[in-house]
Order: structure tokens, then C-alpha cells, then sequence
């Protein structure tokens, strides 16, 4: 993330992103705070969808121009003057402030909103363009984290002043807005600064367009036909989009509901208690989005998203169990870390698979489809809540469909879940360090060939590969009732030593169809610091494939609780682990001399280890 911060204009970007977000976060809690004092139960609920309607609203309707503007005209460009129309816009929330008008303000949310949406997608389409490919999941989490951190802020500082703003003797809402007037300049302060550091960011535009916009093609609907088809085209793409429509349909519904819940069911009445439990969901999406960076730096790991999914219905499920506002505190926090598990991959996914020619129509259409379900699932809590349906129902429901959002990750995702989850529950205990990647990164085919220290070497091989590694493994393993139907779902090629030729031929044919085979010379893990005996098997692949062995070494698992000889280390200290691919080698290298080879790189690690240890 350091180096991220280094590229010239991501820091005055991540600032105009904090304060858009922050300043339109001010608004909504001024107002929804407002609602909080004066209404009560299902009018309270009704109310407060209305008001996440009208932030939902102009991502509907402005869909195409949003997109057109992004596409057509420098995003740089479009971020400053939505600034600037900002400016405009908070002098008139301030106005109405001062005048008491209730429903002026609230109205005036939606106006702000519509800011919002022609900015978004230039928001996000300038990432791709100002830190590249290679970073743009470390990308995506930063801009994640920046707006969930100001929202957090946003949520604390608008509700703790709200608080403090008030004396306990306004009665309604036109004295409470009366009161807490001198906000609204705060407000505008923010759409100053934002427009100034919206100033400096850089031209990052590759190429102009020619292309015009007709409004009666829009008014027909012909742009909404057209670019619907535009982000069905990538079916990849247009999962991930539903996927972030339902996560969000969610998380709307809850942040809806929680207040009237907290009030009614918990007794709590200050407004800055209730905002504050949900703003921990903010903290837990900063700490998820930049775990999902770290866990995205070699490759977008779309296997989080379904874990996160899991996380996140769970805990939607357990919320109404709850009586303590510490231990919904606690949930809340965890929903944004699952959310940031969600959000990271699949919003990076959708950036990497769309080509730059219609990337602010894909990013449109993609605010375009969660504002629609987003909009749909507020209705339909106010539906609820207008025939008095008790919120506790509306909890287990957004649970059920937390439960399909899984189910639905989970089948396209599965595999890379998988790996994702081990990956996951062993860095708590091991760090990582891969060297040598420039060896096999990006190859369509290879055989790795290395030594064998531990249980977890299969996976220490598979973290920086965006490529699934098929695995040569012993047949008994294989068929061990537990694992045995994981193993198929990764295609790993079962071996035995009374029928390896069967084996060997199998993992031809992966190689020969392009896949990259992992075998262990050794055939057993080992029972020592020392290289055991490699056994020549491998080298009857020669004979059918023309292709290259990648050698590699594994060095820090030995003595490890996965090893099978220990050591003793503290259990609080987590162990550093080194992965070493070599220079590639011809796939006629013989045994001996392959093993050389690792011994080689066995005696560079031990060489390093010990300079280290000095």
C-alpha cells in the first residue's frame, strides 16, 4: 500500500474520495437523524428508506449520461466539476438549514446524490487508468478503505455534533434543523476542499472519442437497451455486478432497520449510540478491503467473495438473538470485514474484465443494477414495515438472501474459495515470501519440481499463481473418503508406486493441454533438514513433452507443527517461509541433477537465513 501511495496523484485522489463521501455520508445523518428524534416506528422506518431512496434514485436515471461522460471525456475532468457542482449544491442544504425547511433538505439529498452518480463512475474507471492492472485490486482496497473511512468519520463527527448541537427543548423538525444549522458549513467547507484536491489530480485519459449524445435516444431508451447489453456481454462481469446488487440490497435493508430495532426492542435512544455500532461496520470494511489487498497481491482473489458471503449472512442471522448493544457492536464489525472480503475482488474483477472503450458504461451499469435492487429491497421494507412487520422477521430474511448470495459465489467460485480459505487460516501462523516469481508467472505450462517439507507445501506453491496448479499425489492420500471429493474438484492426478505409469501419462496431458503439474521428487515429506533421494519417475514426461522444468525450493516450514520432525519455537510468533523458483530447466534434466540444483538454492536460503540471524 506504500508503494501504491507513491504514484504521483493517488493521494490527492484517495483525499477526493474521502471527502465526497464524507460530505454526502454529513447530509444523510443530519437528516436521518433528524427523522430519528421526531418519528417513531414504522413511519421512522418508512422515512429512513425514503431518504436511501433518494440517494439510490440518481444512479438509476442518470445511468447512461454517467456513463457516456466517463467514456467520452477525461475522468479527471468530470471529478472536478462534480466538485464544483457540490459547492453549489451544500450552499443550498445550508440555506435550507437556516430557514427550518424540513423537506427542502430532504429533497435536496437526492440533487446531492445525483452529484454523487455522474461522478462514480469516473471515480472508479480512474483507478484502473492511474495505477495500472497490476495494482488494481491494492487500488480498489484503498479506495474501499479511504470511503468506508469516511463514512466511519462522517456517521461520528455529524452525529456527535448533531448531539451536542441540540438542548433537548426542539420539538420538531423545522427547530432541530434550526438548530444544528451552522453543520450545513461544514459541509460546504468539505466541497471547497474536495474541488481544490480535484485540482490536482493528473490527466490520465490514453485516448479521446468522437462519440455525441443524443438526448432523444436517451429519452426513447435506446442508450439503456444498448448499454445493458454492453455489461451482459462478459457473463463473468455481470455475476459479479448481481452479486454486489444483492450484497448491498442487504446491507441497505439492515442499516434501514437497526435504528427502529435498536429503539424499540434495546430501549436506546441516542442517535450517536445507534450510529456508532454501525459505523464499526466502516472500521471492519477498512481492516477487510486491505486484507483482501494483501491477500489479492500476486492476483485477484475472487475466492474471497463467497467466504465473505458466508460471513455475512451468519451474522445478519444472529443480530435480532442479540440484546447488547457490545455484542451487535462486535457483529457489526465483523459484517464489514466479510463486506470488504466481497467488495475488493469482485469491484476489482469488474475493472480488469472491462475493456477501456466501455469501461464508465460497465461502471454505470454497475451502480445502475445495485441501485436497482438496492431501491426494489427498500420498497419492500417499507412495504413491511407500512403492514407493521416486526423487524426481527426482516433480519432472517436478509439472512435467507445473504444465504443465496453464498450459494451463488460458492458455485462459481468454489475452488478459488477453497484456496482462499486455507490461505487465509494459515497466515495467522506463517508469513509468506515468494522469490524468483519472474520464473513462472505467466507461463501457459510447466512442471515444478522442488522438495517436500511439510503438509502445507501444496499450498505455499499455489498462493502467488493466479494459475490452479494440478498436484501429483499418492493415491491412498487421494482417496481418503474426507478429502477425496476436493481433490477431484482441484484435479489432482492420483499416483501409485505398483502403477505410476498411469499416473505420468495423466499428467502429460495436463501439461500438453497447457496446465501447470507439480510434482514432489522426494515422494515423501521429509524426515529431515536434508534433500532426500529424487526419484526418477518424472523423467518419462520427457519423452511426450516439450516443455520446462521450473525447480523450486521450500525453505522455513521444516520443524513446523505441518512438518514431520519439530522443533520448538514460541507460539505467539508467526514462522517465516521462503519459496524459491529457479531459472527454468530442460524437461530431459536428470534426477541427480536436478537435485543439485535445489541443493543450490537450499544452501542460498541457509545463506541468507543465517546472514539475517547476524
Amino acid at each position: 500500500m506504500r508503494a501504491l501511495l507513491g504514484i504521483a496523484g493517488v493521494l490527492p485522489f484517495a483525499l477526493v474520495a474521502f471527502i465526497n463521501a464524507f460530505t454526502d455520508l454529513g447530509h444523510k445523518i443530519i437528516i436521518q437523524n433528524t427523522v430519528f428524534k421526531v418519528y417513531d416506528g414504522d413511519v421512522q422506518i418508512v422515512l429512513t428508506a425514503i431518504v436511501n431512496a433518494l440517494v439510490l434514485l440518481p444512479y438509476i436515471l442518470v445511468f447512461s449520461p454517467a456513463g457516456f461522460l466517463s467514456d467520452r471525456f477525461a475522468k479527471h475532468a468530470i471529478m472536478r466539476y462534480s466538485a464544483l457542482f457540490a459547492v453549489v449544491i451544500t450552499l443550498g442544504i445550508t440555506f435550507c438549514y437556516y430557514q427550518g425547511w424540513f423537506f427542502s433538505a430532504f429533497l435536496l439529498t437526492f440533487v446531492l446524490a445525483l452529484q454523487s452518480a455522474i461522478y462514480a463512475p469516473a471515480k472508479y474507471g480512474y483507478i484502473k487508468e492511474l495505477v495500472g492492472e497490476a495494482n488494481i485490486s491494492a487500488g480498489n482496497a484503498l479506495v474501499q478503505a479511504t470511503t468506508t473511512v469516511a463514512i466511519l468519520s462522517g456517521i461520528i463527527f455529524y452525529s456527535f455534533l448533531f448531539e451536542a448541537k441540540l438542548d433537548g427543548s426542539e420539538a420538531t423538525k423545522e427547530e432541530i434543523l434550526r438548530t444544528v444549522a451552522p453543520l450545513g458549513w461544514l459541509l460546504v467547507l468539505s466541497s471547497v476542499a474536495e474541488w481544490l484536491l480535484a485540482l490536482r489530480l493528473p490527466n490520465k485519459m490514453r485516448e479521446k472519442t468522437s462519440r455525441e449524445f443524443k438526448l432523444k435516444r436517451y429519452i426513447r431508451g435506446a442508450y439503456l437497451f444498448k448499454n445493458i447489453k454492453i455489461i451482459k456481454r462478459k457473463k463473468e462481469i455481470f455475476d459479479a455486478i448481481l452479486a454486489l446488487s444483492l450484497f448491498w440490497s442487504i446491507s441497505q435493508v439492515v442499516l434501514a432497520i437497526f435504528g427502529e430495532y435498536a429503539k424499540s426492542k434495546l430501549g436506546v435512544t441516542n442517535a450517536l449510540a445507534v450510529q456508532g455500532v454501525m459505523a464499526l461496520a466502516g472500521v471492519g470494511i477498512v481492516i477487510g478491503s486491505l486484507m483482501a489487498s494483501a491477500f489479492s497481491k500476486y492476483y485477484i482473489q475472487t475466492g474471497l467473495s463467497p467466504l465473505g458471503a458466508l460471513g455475512i449472512a451468519v451474522i445478519v442471522f444472529a443480530v435480532p438473538s442479540c440484546t447488547s448493544m457490545g455484542t451487535l457492536a462486535v457483529l457489526f464489525l465483523l459484517f464489514g470485514v466479510c463486506a470488504g472480503f466481497l467488495m475488493v475482488p469482485l469491484n476489482s474483477l469488474i475493472q480488469y474484465l472491462s475493456p477501456h472503450v466501455h469501461l464508465g458504461t460497465v461502471l454505470a451499469g454497475n451502480n445502475f443494477v445495485q441501485n436497482i435492487f438496492m431501491f426494489c429491497f427498500l420498497i419492500l421494507t417499507s412495504v413491511f414495515a407500512y403492514f407493521g412487520t416486526d423487524a426481527t422477521i426482516l433480519f432472517y430474511f436478509m439472512g435467507a438472501v445473504g444465504m443465496w448470495l453464498f450459494w451463488v459465489l460458492f458455485k462459481r467460485y468454489s475452488v478459488m474459495g477453497f484456496w482462499a480459505f486455507f490461505e487465509l487460516t494459515v497466515s495467522f501462523r506463517y508469513r509468506f515470501h515468494h522469490h524468483g516469481l519472474e520464473h513462472i508467472q505467466g507461463k501457459e505450462a510447466a512442471l515444478l519440481l522442488g522438495n517436500h517439507v511439510s503438509w502445507l507445501d501444496w499450498l505455499l506453491l499455489q498462493i502467488p499463481l493466479a494459475k490452479r496448479i494440478r498436484f501429483m499425489m499418492d493415491k491412498n492420500i487421494y482417496k481418503w473418503r474426507f478429502f477425496h471429493p476436493v481433490l477431484k474438484k482441484g484435479e489432482v492426478i492420483p499416483i501409485s508406486s505398483k502403477a505410476s505409469k498411469e499416473g505420468f501419462l495423466e499428467a502429460i496431458k495436463r501439461l500438453q493441454e497447457g496446465n501447470v503439474v507439480a510434482i514432489f521428487p522426494e515422494g515423501q515429506i521429509a524426515r529431515s533438514g536434508e534433500l532426500g533421494k529424487f526419484y526418477k519417475g518424472y523423467e518419462l514426461i520427457a519423452s511426450r513433452y516439450n516443455g520446462e522444468i521450473v525447480p523450486f525450493f521450500i525453505g522455513g516450514m521444516e520443524g513446523s507443527l505441518f512438518a514431520r520432525y519439530k522443533t520448538k519455537r514460541p507460539w505467539h510468533v508467526r514462522r517465516d517461509v521462503h519459496l524459491y523458483f529457479g531459472e527454468p530447466l530442460g524437461i530431459d534434466t536428470p534426477a541427480e541433477e536436478l537435485k543439485g540444483v535445489i541443493q543450490k538454492m537450499k544452501e542460498r536460503y541457509e545463506s541468507e537465513k543465517n546472514r539475517e540471524a547476524k
